[in-house]
């Protein structure tokens, strides 16, 4: 780790002597891991980031983005960029279950299942609260901004219609994370797999139901296998954000360090417009056949939604025992999480989204 410090500051430093001098000094260009490839919105917001940072330091800084994981595969970014084998990445909770906690708070189902509000309320979170910011200092890593999947449907094969929470009871069903032990405590008969491969299983009949989000329907046709989906709106999976290697980060002027944390911000706007677009785009065409199969779109009533999130609550204590016994005051995170989930809900009730306005 300090070697590693001494490299980043020296090679930093020696970019700033060359400036200092006066002399022509080329772009400073940061290594971005990336496990996914080059298409779909969250790639667009990717590279919009990488845009914006260009023309906002007026070409000082760029991104070098490894897509598809060239460089690091995901469950490898967490480890890379605290090493400094790139510079930043985008990590999930879910592939660093222990070093990620902070991050895991945004994949418990919230009925506050907007792209907006969750990545907004993430944002908040993990750029003011101390004990969140230092646990990625901890690892090595300084959080940027935030992804998210968009709220989790369930997409099922002919002869299968979910109404209901009781309806998944004896189903083949790929879910992850805390919902698939949600739906393992309904009765549902869970099978894990890559989201890769959900097309062949709902083709194959290894499963009769996938979790999964209206975007990724679209990019990976799945919608010419299946016959209904369930508009369930379950919550969404924000454990999800860009971090940066943290001698990287204190190499970097304070304007430097704003202008990062500002086009984050920026970003979150740029894809939670696309996200939200693109996903009514799918759910009018399911119907009609466009993306495959005539889909049946089942909008789940307010009344069933409430019982997906009665079934939370024991996984919510769980992970403030967990946050509790790991250091943190875990009681306090989740209520401050709640509160910031509240504010941005009711910002986009009475005011509307951001591009919205005039």
């Amino acid at each position: 780790m300090f070697a590693n410090k001494v490299l980043k500051s020296f090679a930093f430093g020696s970019l700033l002597s060359l400036a200092t001098a006066g002399q022509a000094v080329a772009e400073m260009s940061l290594r971005y891991a990336e496990a996914t490839p080059n298409r779909g919105s969250r790639a667009e917001a990717l590279q919009y980031f990488a845009d914006q940072l260009k023309e906002t330091s007026g070409g000082d800084m760029s991104l070098d983005i490894h897509w598809g994981g060239a460089l690091l595969k995901y469950s490898a970014i967490l480890g890379g960029v605290s090493s400094g084998t790139a510079d930043m990445g985008t990590v999930l909770a879910a592939y660093a279950p222990q070093k990620m906690r902070a991050l895991s708070v945004g994949d418990i189902p919230v009925p506050e299942s907007d792209p907006w509000v969750g990545m907004r309320a993430m944002y908040e979170l993990m750029t003011t609260n101390q004990q969140l910011q230092q646990a990625f200092s901890d690892n090595d890593v300084v959080y940027i901004t935030n992804y998210t999947t968009t709220p989790m449907q369930f997409e099922c094969t002919e002869g299968v219609r979910l109404e209901s929470l009781e309806d998944f009871e004896g189903e083949r069903v790929r879910a992850s994370a805390i919902y698939a032990k949600i739906l393992d405590d309904v009765g549902a008969n869970l099978v894990n797999f890559t989201y890769s491969e959900v097309y062949q299983a709902l083709d194959t009949g290894l499963v009769s139901c996938s979790g999964g989000y209206l975007y990724a329907m679209k990019a990976f046709k799945t919608p010419e296998v299946t016959s209904s989906v369930a508009l369930m709106n379950w919550g969404q999976i924000s454990g999800f954000a860009m971090v940066m290697n943290k001698w990287t980060w204190d190499d970097l002027s304070a304007d430097q360090q704003n202008m990062i944390r500002q086009v984050g911000s920026d970003m979150i706007d740029f894809y939670a417009r696309a996200v939200i677009d693109e996903s009514q785009e799918v759910i009018e065409k399911l119907p009609t056949g466009e993306l495959g199969n005539k889909v049946e779109v089942i909008e789940w009533s307010d009344e069933e939604r409430a019982k997906l999130f009665e079934q939370s609550d024991k996984h919510i204590q769980a992970w403030i025992e967990d946050m509790n016994k790991a250091g943190f005051d875990g009681q306090a995170i989740w209520d401050e999480y709640q509160g910031l989930l509240e504010k941005y809900q009711t910002r986009v009730n009475e005011e509307g989204y951001p591009w919205q306005k005039g």
